[in-house]
């Protein structure tokens, strides 16, 4: 995986507020199987994932949050095992508020 990461200034150009969770979920590329990882890192527009799945910047994956279904996502960067990724769509403020308190409350998927 390339160290392809957003500079300083990038970071505090947020489109919307991080929240810092650690929550299973499951991933796959188009056309592959779900592989079980994990995020730290959710927003509306998108997570930090931490998976031994390689992961290229630019690249397509799916992304299923616990007892939602799949969603579209994009690679923005790549750091080791740690992947910066973009919902196609955003997320809805109630389904993130949701999948976070789950993760609050202890239940993993």
């Amino acid at each position: 995986m390339g160290a392809d990461r957003p500079n300083q200034a990038s970071h505090k150009a947020r489109a919307a507020e991080r929240r810092h969770v650690r929550i299973s979920v499951k991933v796959r590329r188009s056309g592959e199987t779900w592989v079980k990882s994990v995020i730290a890192d959710l927003s509306v527009t998108g997570f930090r994932l931490q998976s031994f799945m390689k992961l290229l910047p630019g690249g397509e994956l799916w992304i299923m949050l616990p007892g939602f279904e799949g969603r579209r996502a994009r690679v923005l960067w790549t750091r080791g095992h740690e992947a910066g990724c973009a919902f196609e769509q955003p997320l809805h403020p109630a389904i993130l508020d949701h999948v976070v308190k789950l993760h609050e409350a202890g239940i993993r998927a």
